[in-house]
């Protein structure tokens, strides 16, 4: 793996973090989440847009609600129109997971619920294999309940129509709860979903991630402890090589593209981005040309001192 390019992309906020990164009508968006501090009340998700694969970006868009911190944005490609997916923090009140839908990147709709009260979802993902001709492909997050009694929880949307929040609806409603689960990077492949997830030592002293696996349709799940603590995951597949972007707890925090053995768990470091401190929450796009395939990524950083975006590109290899 070799690292081709890093740039930072913004700082104009206090605080620029929590990435994601996605190919839409031709050109890149990335997504992230504008606030005064890593938690404040007035997170902001802000969409910047390049029509030239990353060398400038401009603003796209800036979604904010009169009341609430808007967190972590995350972006899906669904029949022809761009999903932006958050979730609003209110102190005092059940966290609630939104969605957006826009046909062009710069105007979005009124933001739907999604998921139930009290569940974060995380990242939406399409599963291509459940498409026909007559149907669309279906749908599929994990969505985490923040607490010590907390559980991550699969859900499944199937419309028939353009998306609408209410389509969300658990497939399997206790997925895992070994520990303080959370985060997940998701993909199928071939009818075997794979799911990364994070798990924090908050409540209890369990922290190494966790790898899970299910065929098709996708309600037996098997789980694997990793060897180590990941954090902010974004997972895809390589050459049939299971790769992600994490953070890494090890010796300095950073955010690094990694390897996962399915079968024992370990955890490869194969590229440090420049990163340290408040970092990770990646989004990739992978690109197939005749000179080779390239992983673009959007992430977090603050190693340069205040959080800022940053859009890399790695040569895979």
């Amino acid at each position: 793996m070799k690292l081709l390019s890093v740039v930072k992309i913004w700082d104009r906020g206090d605080h620029n973090a929590f990435t994601d990164l996605i190919r839409f009508d031709g050109k890149l968006y990335c997504a992230f989440r504008e606030g005064s501090a890593h938690v404040s009340p007035d997170g902001a998700l802000r969409i910047l847009v390049s029509e030239d694969d990353g060398s400038s970006w401009k603003e796209a868009a800036l979604i904010k609600l009169d009341e609430g911190d808007l967190r972590d944005a995350r972006l899906l490609v669904w029949l022809g129109e761009l999903y932006l997916f958050g979730a609003r923090a209110i102190a005092g009140e059940p966290l609630q997971s939104l969605m957006w839908r826009s046909s062009d990147g710069c105007r979005w709709q009124a933001a739907e619920h999604c998921a139930d009260t009290g569940y974060w979802l995380w990242r939406v993902i399409a599963d291509n294999n459940e498409q026909s001709v007559s149907r669309a492909p279906a749908l599929y997050g994990v969505a985490y309940r923040p607490g010590p009694d907390g559980d991550v929880r699969l859900y499944r949307a199937a419309p028939q129509g353009p998306l609408k929040g209410t389509d969300f609806i658990p497939l399997v409603a206790a997925l895992n709860s070994e520990g303080y689960v959370n985060e997940t990077g998701l993909e199928i492949t071939d009818g075997i979903f794979t799911c990364l997830l994070r798990r924090d030592p908050v409540w209890d002293d369990r922290r190494n991630g966790l790898l899970g696996k299910a065929k098709a349709p996708f309600m037996d799940w098997q789980w694997l402890e990793l060897d180590c603590r990941i954090g902010g995951p974004v997972v895809f597949r390589w050459c049939n090589r299971l790769l992600a972007i994490v953070r890494l707890y090890d010796e300095k925090v950073r955010t690094s593209l990694v390897e996962i053995c399915e079968t024992t768990g370990h955890v490869a470091e194969h590229l440090s981005l420049p990163s340290g401190g408040d970092t990770s929450y990646a989004g990739v796009v992978m690109e197939h040309s005749v000179k080779g395939d390239e992983l673009k990524v959007s992430y977090y950083s603050s190693h340069e001192g205040k959080t800022a975006i940053y859009f890399a590109a790695i040569r895979l290899e």
